[in-house]
Formats: C-alpha cells, structure tokens, sequence
C-alpha cells in the first residue's frame, strides 16, 4: 500500500446519500452513494448479518482500504457497486446485494434540517452543537466521533426522507420485508436512524498528518 504524506489534520469531505433500512431476516444495510467525494462518484454497501458479520462491498480496492480504515469489518470484497438513484424508486446492486426500495415523504426532522445554511451544517462545531438533541431523538446515531485510525468524522445531514418499502436478495434469497434497522449496525461511533431512511449528507473525515490510505 503506498504510504502519502498529507497535512496536519487534512480533512476529506464526502456529499451525497446514506440510505439505512433493515430486513425480517434480520439484515441492516447501509447504502454511502457520494456523487462528491476526493476519490470522485462512487457507492459503497455496509451490511451486517443476522449473525453480526459485517461486511463491507467496495467498488475497487483503493476505497475499500479506506472506509475499512475508518470503519470496523469482518470482511471486505471488492465489487462493481451500481445505484440507479433516477426517481423515487432507486435500485442497488453489490456483489452478492440486489435492493429496491422506495424513497417517500421528508420527514419533519428533514424539514428542519433543510434550513441550516451548508457550511454551518457541514462544520464540526455544528456537529458538536447538536449532538445531544440527535442522541436523543435518534438513538444510536451520533454527529462526530473518533473513527478508525486515529481519525475523527463528523455527519452534516442536510434532508431526511422515509424509505417506505425494499425488496432485499442476497445471493438470490429474498431477506423479508422492511423492517427497523434494530438492532444498530456496528461499523463505527455512529448509526443510521433506527427508522428506514434517505439521509442527505456532508461526511467529513479528518486524518491524521500521515495516512496510509489517504487518497
């Protein structure tokens, strides 16, 4: 892996969509879709099973040694990961993954969210502001924490909007119908809403002043 030299404290900033749902199965999934990111468009999936693996599906090795050491897996694959996000029906596909789910209504929180100017909510004092509120009104979901590696990542969500339904296969077999995504996935300080949800966002990771897998 080459190692490259970034400044103190650099900070990577990715803008785009997490979508978090759960299975009957008992299957969370987390879909990152980041048309803006420093390593350009691309899609990840984080999943972790009934039995608690989690896996992570990358669209090529250089970013999954990245969000692998930022956030804690069992197992990565390195996949095509492809998101057909036109309209309100969007459709995934990684790997193993086949999910379409639909996209409904912004939530009131999204409507809330919808009015804080973009810097502001893109900005780690902002993140530390309201942290305690979204503790609170969205247990397991933290706005800045410690990440892997030393680094630190805060989330400037922007809109919220409910995922009202999912067809979910892996590997061909149907996980069930939509469910919470109960009990949170373990990939980092921070979950997804425990409600399915699109969740509009600005992830900033800092790195320490030499990474391995800055890009």
């Amino acid at each position: 892996m080459r190692r490259t030299r970034v400044p103190p404290a650099a900070r990577l900033s990715f803008g785009g969509h997490i979508a978090g749902l759960g299975t009957a199965e008992g299957t969370r999934i987390v879909l990152g879709h980041w048309p803006r990111s420093p390593f350009g468009p691309f899609a990840d999936v984080m999943a972790e099973r009934a039995d608690g693996h989690r896996i992570l599906l990358a669209p090529d090795a250089r970013i999954g040694a990245f969000v692998s050491a930022t956030y804690r897996f069992d197992e990565v694959r390195t996949v095509p990961v492809v998101v057909d996000s036109t309209g309100p029906r969007w459709h995934a596909r990684a790997g193993p993954l086949d999910l379409v789910f639909t996209v409904g209504s912004r939530t009131w929180l999204g409507r809330l969210l919808r009015c804080v100017p973009g810097p502001l909510a893109a900005s780690p004092a902002w993140a530390r502001a309201v942290g305690p509120a979204a503790r609170v009104l969205l247990p397991g979901v933290s706005t800045i924490g410690t990440a892997g590696g030393g680094r630190r990542e805060w989330y400037g969500a922007r809109d919220e909007r409910r995922v009202v339904d999912a067809r979910t296969t892996w590997g061909g077999t149907d996980l069930g119908t939509l469910t919470a995504v109960t009990p949170p996935p373990r990939f980092g300080f921070s979950s997804t809403p425990s409600r399915p949800s699109l969740v509009t966002v600005v992830s900033t990771v800092e790195l320490r002043g030499t990474d391995d897998d800055a890009p």
